[in-house]
């Protein structure tokens, strides 16, 4: 029997539950329902259990899905989704640059450089105090194709060793001589016990090891910046939430969606509409879908944080709420600030001006403050890691937000933005490793400035070659993907 992954109402359940108590919704006696029928937690690591269960229990955990999302969550008022509610909620949320976005101005809090000590990690993200306005030029396509091949380099660096637990990742590499990483991955001289007990992800090993690679093979961290540059063609900059649903029916093959993705495309075949989408039995909503989405709208509005959150807000609500909005603004403000920076030091300004969009109560705002600490204070990246696993292993998901969204921050502030640095501090933390080194890399990647910038061992295997399955993009190149993308940063705004 086909055991679909992500959408099985049993296995949808357990997840639930977490997110239940995650936000605070009390879901005790509703999972002690759930036990006394016999029904079993949500798988740990794979997207479905291996046996179907009874049409008793499928029926049951229905049911107590919908029970569940009626439950009032105490974080409704620190934590909103909407936009209103998050802007008012957010202080120093940036103002927009006069004239839309054709000048590619910014309003930015100035970077306290005396926190900078020259070493890779020392560099930090102090408060930001007041703002000032200066003028910067839109990006080069020179840059955007760094941001796109910084963000597949840094996706394949991580697509191995996705879903292994954090030990593993490290005894493979240091199997090697690649710990501390420094390069691709490999199975050369890994010794045979060591593979059995931590096998490669199965899905990637073929194509994604040192010896493997033969361009950049198909991820879905790449596939969504692919889908916003044809949502961007087709809409423009006022795109709606509808706009998008529409776009993924269209070009979006069901079977490359996974956990809030997946659930959002069920939730549109059965004749729901945004915001729904995001809310109806998907315990994934507070994933990391939203954030590998949200390059693009950082991308398309240089210097311009405040147009590139809203952006991402308005595509993201398609699938996520709160935490997982916010980590999709956080990382569109972020790299529209990282868009037009001076130099990679520059990252702890794009950081906290990230910040800015994100409700400071929130549990992400708190998430990305301690990570930020941590990167600060330890200089061994390892350290930093390790805290950040026992504050968040136990109680969030290995593709949740919120703890993958501190280690991208983490990695970026402990490598002062330095580009093999940051990709490989991202991927050696853990977790999502393919997402979190996209991100990562993309950042890092603008910051460095041009793809001559970025070393050669990350950016000649990808041959200038993308394998896709969205529209018609399979085999293009990272120099033409870049100059679509400029072609779309001078696209103007929607007016206020």
């Amino acid at each position: 029997m086909l055991r679909l992954t992500w959408v099985q109402p049993e296995d949808l359940l357990g997840h639930e539950l977490r997110q239940a108590q995650q936000d605070g919704r009390e879901p005790q006696a509703i999972a002690a329902r759930w036990k006394a029928a016999g029904g079993s937690q949500a798988p740990l690591r794979a997207g479905a259990s291996p046996k179907p269960p009874s049409r008793y229990l499928r029926q049951l955990a229905e049911d107590l899905l919908d029970e569940l999302a009626d439950l009032p969550s105490q974080f409704t008022d620190s934590e909103p989704t909407g936009l209103a509610k998050i802007k008012a909620g957010c202080p120093a949320w940036p103002a927009p640059t006069a004239g839309g976005r054709a000048d590619g101005a910014m309003r930015i809090p100035p970077l306290d450089r005396s926190r900078e000590r020259g070493r890779l990690g020392a560099g930090g993200t102090p408060p930001a105090p007041g703002s000032a306005t200066r003028p910067r030029p839109v990006p080069t396509q020179a840059r955007l194709e760094a941001a796109w091949l910084g963000r597949a380099a840094g996706c394949l660096l991580g697509k191995p060793v996705e879903k292994l637990p954090l030990t593993a990742i490290r005894q493979l590499a240091e199997s090697t001589g690649n710990w501390p990483l420094t390069t691709y991955f490999t199975a050369r001289g890994v010794p045979a016990e060591l593979l059995r007990a931590h096998p490669w992800n199965r899905r990637s090993a073929t194509t994604s090891l040192a010896e493997n690679i033969d361009g950049m093979p198909e991820d879905d961290d790449l596939n969504y910046p692919l889908l916003n540059l044809l949502l961007l063609q087709r809409h423009g900059k006022d795109f709606t939430t509808t706009d998008v649903a529409a776009l993924w029916l269209e070009e979006l093959p069901a079977g490359r969606t996974f956990t809030a993705e997946r659930v959002a495309y069920r939730n549109l075949l059965t004749g729901l509409e945004p915001p729904h989408t995001a809310r109806h039995r998907n315990p994934f909503r507070e994933w990391i879908g939203a954030l590998i989405r949200a390059d693009v709208h950082g991308w398309t509005n240089p210097g311009d944080p405040a147009a590139a959150a809203e952006q991402a807000h308005r595509d993201a609500t398609l699938t996520h709420t709160a935490n997982g909005v916010y980590a999709a603004m956080f990382t569109a403000a972020t790299i529209a600030a990282a868009t037009t920076a001076d130099d990679p030091t520059d990252i702890h300004t794009a950081l906290r001006t990230g910040l800015t969009v994100v409700p400071p109560a929130s549990r992400l705002a708190r998430a990305v403050h301690h990570a930020l600490q941590l990167a600060r204070t330890h200089e061994n990246f390892d350290m930093v890691v390790d805290e950040l696993h026992a504050t968040h292993a136990h109680t969030h998901h290995w593709v949740h937000a919120i703890p993958n969204t501190a280690l991208i921050a983490a990695a970026l502030t402990h490598a002062n933005g330095d580009f093999t640095g940051s990709i490989c501090r991202a991927v050696s933390g853990g977790w999502d490793t393919d997402s979190n080194g996209a991100t990562t890399g993309s950042i890092a990647a603008l910051l460095a400035g041009s793809p001559s910038a970025l070393p050669d061992r990350w950016t000649a295997p990808l041959k200038n070659r993308l394998a896709t399955s969205v529209g018609d993009f399979d085999g293009t190149g990272f120099d033409t993907l870049a100059r679509l993308t400029h072609d779309l940063a001078h696209l103007e705004g929607p007016r206020p």
